[in-house]
């Protein structure tokens, strides 16, 4: 199994409008994609100066079944949402024992 662990630091063009849409996009994607077995998501609630605005912690069978999330229509669609009001991003993807 594979962890893919990505955090997010929002700009100020990420209006809460904005939010709800991505969130409930982000929220159909567990079910639905081939490979991808869990899917948690949540703000950060200390808001210090090194803290990440978002983060995602997603669980898939294969880096094969990542290649599939990554391309997938409804990842896609929430795309639009999150990459231009995104001013940072990082992530990383791990194998569990």
């Amino acid at each position: 199994m594979i962890r893919h662990v990505l955090m997010i630091r929002w700009k100020d063009s990420f209006t809460d409008d904005i939010r709800s849409k991505w969130v409930d996009g982000l929220e159909k994607l567990e079910a639905n994609i081939p490979g991808l077995l869990k899917l948690i998501h949540g703000h950060d609630i200390l808001k210090t100066e090194k803290s990440w605005d978002h983060v995602i912690i997603a669980d898939f069978t294969s880096t094969e079944a990542i290649a599939v999330y990554n391309t997938h229509p409804l990842h896609e669609a929430i795309k639009p949402y999150s990459l231009p009001n995104a001013e940072e991003i990082a992530y990383v993807d791990f194998e569990l024992p």
